[in-house]
């Protein structure tokens, strides 16, 4: 225990005269100016054909990121961008000596692009270096788009997230935009047109905003940008920080009032208790931008009947689960209401308003947020309220957050401040949960930041150790990837409308990962050697959990990944927990396990990805297997087949737990889609289907058909539900 402390300290006193050791330079980053048109382009994906388009300047310079560091693309591509009053149009040719290669694995609104012959962009409206919106498609004219926080860096310790806005992509914002694509025997072009009023930004003359280009070429495995990336960034467009600039752009105040009204008949059906019931129901959202850059949302009988239900997991340890937020009103712009350390410190998790402890849904009466920005400076706030419910003795409640948060743009920086309340209302206002929270960002050039925040709660009753907080530093430059932290929570800290992974500890963390290009002629691409430790402590100084990987990452120019690790892992178990039926009893458990992971070429029309660890396990031994089978026909038909089994034998029992499923989806036009979950888990003989029809119209609005059955075969207690929702979302332009 000594030791691992020692050497967290001396890598956190170390690692800053790493920093500023480092001297490699970043070439300057592009720019042009930004053309206003007089006339529209007409959107029906010929860009080479438009008079238009021809009047405007096109950038065609794309340096690739792999597989060939620092060269130009293998292929032209010319972009171009301009803007009228109230749209933002961009039009891309992608050149392609192959044609007939162009690789489109699914045509459904936000399916990923990554493995496909695709093209991105990002724009930072704001240019604080920090926030922006990504646009995406592929030759089929797939709508891609995403809202950007903090660059998109989330928590790389939560092994428990699967999404959502946790780390820092949000993906399930949906803006009103439109795209076209065509093929031809010059390759594949794209006209994007995008209102502004389905963006946020300031007004004015002579305006900044930082923008990138990515092309993905998918018969190289190739990934280009116009403003290039540094070695060992990834392949993605996010890191605003290293943007270009567009520049000279005239932006005045669009017109935004939108009311969203939606009808909605739910039958359900119980085989158990013979009971039938068919209900009917409505509600609205209003959205009103009270400036480009700061949005009221009006919420009433607040609904989310069209969201993917949540994958199920098995607990194998005796620590908090992780759901991701999934339901569409609280994931817009949710990156400014997050605070604290994502995926195992949230002192905002917006779950915890319409769920309750057990997963059943907590009827939302209504409320409001306010979200954007004043300035540099991001403001969020929200207020909910939701209904009681008898059957489980939950309370009238309203959930109110208050959020603020300078970005200081030119050093990548920021200082910011939350308030987030749960009260109970009526007779139960005595009944209430407290935080207040202040964080900050020291941006250190490109390369580092420091990032800390500190908080408190307050509980009736708990009046001591109820506070939080975390130090940490990272780099990120030229093949090297840095990080240290230390966090504690204190035993009385209770977020209540947060999220802990586990209660009361503190924990000190680093990480050093190093990305090694091997040369030109080598059928390897790279490596990615790595060690990383994690270490619990409680607040008598008793070591609880230690975790130690060391890997490397070995990947393969035709798109095939190997990881190769070993693990060591303590833990101190001071009260006996259960594993379902087994019982881990008291006691120190010093352990170590190699784990494997294998990626085959996601690219081919058949790939499949597994996770492999075999080693001890609470005094005795596991073996765990996770194998996902990916199978797609054209661009219309994805599924997915997985199973995730663990088998433990330990002194007291043994355990196969097993957890398997399918997710299948068929896309009959980019916004006309069929998608079906289906999951098995044996430790609970739970068998659920989630089957969604969706009609979209614009974002988040059309025509949504659902079926959810549950059931098990627990004879004592049976479960034996199906519900089918048929549910209907309007947009209405009010002022445009």
């Amino acid at each position: 225990m000594k030791r691992i402390k020692l050497l967290n300290l001396l890598f956190f006193f170390f690692f800053p005269f790493f920093l500023f050791s480092q001297n490699s330079q970043l070439p300057d980053r592009p720019f042009f100016n930004a053309t206003l048109l007089n006339s529209n382009p007409v959107i029906d994906g010929n860009v080479l054909s438009d008079e238009v388009w021809m009047s405007v300047p096109a950038l065609n310079k794309m340096i690739q990121t792999k597989p060939r560091f620092g060269d130009e693309s293998s292929e032209r591509t010319e972009i171009r961008i301009a803007f009228t009053n109230s749209i933002l149009y961009v039009g891309v040719v992608c050149f392609d000596s192959s044609p007939s290669t162009l690789v489109v694995s699914d045509s459904k609104r936000d399916a990923d692009l990554n493995n496909d012959d695709s093209f991105l962009f990002i724009i930072d409206t704001y240019n604080d270096q920090q926030n922006g919106f990504l646009f995406g498609t592929n030759s089929s004219g797939t709508e891609y788009d995403a809202q950007i926080d903090n660059e998109g860096s989330g928590n790389w310790t939560s092994a428990r997230q699967q999404g959502g806005v946790i780390g820092g992509t949000n993906k399930n914002w949906d803006a009103s935009w439109v795209v076209k694509t065509e093929v031809g025997d010059y390759g594949w072009s794209a006209e994007f047109a995008i209102p502004l009023n389905s963006l946020r930004f300031s007004v004015g003359d002579n305006k900044t905003w930082g923008i990138n280009f990515q092309r993905n070429i998918s018969k190289n495995h190739e990934v280009s940008f116009w403003a290039p990336l540094p070695l060992g960034f990834g392949f993605d467009i996010k890191r605003v920080s290293l943007a270009g600039k567009m520049n000279g752009l005239q932006l005045k105040k669009p017109g935004n009032l939108k009311l969203l009204p939606y009808v909605l008949t739910q039958g359900t059906h119980n085989s158990v208790d013979k009971e039938n019931s068919l209900d009917f129901d409505f509600g609205a959202d209003i959205k009103y931008s009270i400036t480009p850059s700061l949005t009221l949302d009006l919420t009433y009988n607040t609904d989310f009947a069209q969201a993917e239900v949540d994958k199920q997991q098995v607990n194998l340890d005796r620590f908090n689960l992780f759901f991701p937020e999934k339901r569409a009103f609280f994931l817009e712009n949710a990156g400014q209401f997050s605070i604290g350390s994502p995926g195992a410190v949230d002192l905002f998790f917006s779950r915890r308003i319409g769920i309750s402890g057990n997963g059943s849904v907590v009827p939302i009466i209504g409320g409001s947020r306010l979200s954007g920005k004043i300035g540099q400076t991001n403001v969020g706030f929200l207020s909910m309220f939701t209904d009681d419910v008898e059957g489980l003795s939950i309370d009238k409640q309203n959930y109110t957050v208050t959020r603020i948060n300078h970005n200081f743009s030119k050093s990548r920086s920021s200082i910011g401040g939350a308030y987030i309340s749960k009260s109970g209302l009526g007779d139960n206002s005595h009944d209430y949960n407290r935080v207040i929270a202040l964080d900050g960002i020291w941006g250190i050039g490109k390369k580092a930041k420091i990032t800390s925040f500190i908080s408190k709660s307050y509980t009736p009753g708990i009046e001591l150790n109820n506070h939080a907080f975390q130090l940490s530093a990272n780099y990120d430059w030229n093949f090297w990837r840095l990080m240290a932290a230390y966090t504690e929570v204190g035993e009385g800290f209770k977020p209540e409308v947060g999220y802990l992974e586990r209660s009361s500890f503190k924990k000190s963390e680093f990480l050093v990962f190093r990305t090694i290009r091997m040369n030109e002629e080598s059928r390897f691409l790279e490596a990615r050697p790595h060690i990383m430790n994690r270490s619990y402590w409680d607040f008598e100084g008793n070591l609880v959990t230690s975790y130690t990987h060391i890997d490397s990452h070995w990947a393969w120019k035709n798109g095939m990944e190997i990881h190769t690790g070993i693990n060591f892992s303590k833990e101190w178990v001071n009260e006996e927990f259960q594993i379902s039926e087994l019982k881990i009893s008291e006691g120190n458990y010093n352990h170590s396990e190699i784990a494997i992971v294998y990626l085959t070429n996601s690219n081919k029309k058949v790939s499949l990805n597994g996770r492999s660890v075999i080693g001890g396990f609470f005094g005795g031994n596991r073996i765990s297997n996770n194998l996902t089978l990916n199978v797609r026909s054209g661009n219309k038909f994805n599924s997915s087949f997985f199973i995730n089994s663990s088998i433990l034998k330990l002194d007291n029992g043994d355990l196969n737990a097993i957890l398997s499923g399918s997710r299948l989806s068929y896309s009959f036009t980019p916004r006309m889609f069929l998608q079906s979950l289906i999951q098995y888990n044996n430790v609970s003989n739970l068998l659920s289907v989630n089957a969604r029809f969706g009609l979209l119209k614009n974002a988040n609005t059309g025509l949504f058909v659902v079926m959810n059955i549950l059931k098990d075969d627990d004879l004592l207690d049976y479960i034996n539900n199906q519900r089918l929702t048929v549910k209907y979302t309007h947009t209405f332009d009010l002022i445009k």
